[in-house]
């Protein structure tokens, strides 16, 4: 998954507000973060980070941030975008069910379903305790999840298309009740500017996303010993409706543990 895909990744998620998503976590952190007023993180991990837009988005407002993905070409492209800002992060490669730090963070961030990805429950509970592991005691994990809901009412069977000049898409959906499990087929036509006749390339990607509940999650994230476990619905702090597409989870780790 994600090889040459990674480099057409942004131009597909332009759909995605990664100002409006940033702005929201920082409203999080001043919510749910620390016990002094204004108190904020320092160093923040993001964990599944992709092209690592948001990753960006929050080192420009002045984070020190960690960014991990599985993916060497997601990586790359966060690399270019580094060189291009003039922006350091610390980028790593791991799949995120077994990533290693040299030491502990103020806040972990896991945003636009990367959790769905992880088919069992046992690799969700991995990475929840080692999210707690390298959190700072009093530290803020949040993440989100596409919901039950979504997969079955806005993916379902769907076909997604968009067509343009310089890239077109056909994204199909399958929903399986039975296995919770989404099935993604993507087909992508690319311009090539360096041919006089105007051709494209295809590239085509497959994915399953996983789905769970929010009781789910929050029994793993009670499981693995975090405090104050709350939930939202999308980019809200309404509660979880069940019509909600996205949740989003925020938690801490305990002072004393």
């Amino acid at each position: 998954m994600y090889k040459e895909f990674a480099y057409v990744y942004d131009r597909l998620m332009y759909d995605f507000d990664y100002v409006k998503i940033t702005d929201y976590i920082e409203r999080i952190f001043e919510k749910h973060y620390g016990s002094a007023a204004g108190k904020k993180p320092a160093l923040v991990l993001d964990l599944g980070c992709g092209t690592g837009s948001i990753t960006m988005e929050m080192a420009k407002r002045g984070y020190d941030m960690i960014a991990i993905d599985g993916s060497e070409e997601m990586l790359s492209v966060l690399a270019e975008k580094n060189q291009k800002f003039k922006i350091n992060t610390l980028n790593l490669k791991y799949n995120i069910i077994d990533f290693e730090l040299y030491g502990t963070v103020d806040a972990v961030i896991c945003l636009t379903d990367t959790l769905n990805y992880i088919k069992d429950k046992n690799d969700i509970k991995k990475v929840f305790a080692l999210v707690k592991n390298y959190l700072n005691p009093g530290g803020i994990f949040i993440f989100d999840i596409n919901s039950e809901y979504k997969f079955e009412n806005i993916f379902g069977d769907h076909i997604f298309y968009e067509i343009a000049d310089d890239i077109s898409y056909v994204w199909k959906c399958s929903y399986d009740h039975i296995a919770r499990a989404c099935e993604f087929d993507i087909s992508l036509f690319i311009k090539d500017e360096r041919d006089s006749h105007g051709r494209y390339e295809r590239i085509d990607e497959f994915q399953i996303e996983h789905a769970y509940s929010e009781n789910d999650m929050v029994r793993l994230l009670d499981k693995a010993g975090f405090s104050n476990i709350i939930t939202y619905d999308d980019l809200s702090f309404k509660n979880v409706k069940s019509e909600s597409q996205r949740i989003f989870f925020v938690c801490n780790k305990n002072n004393k543990s």
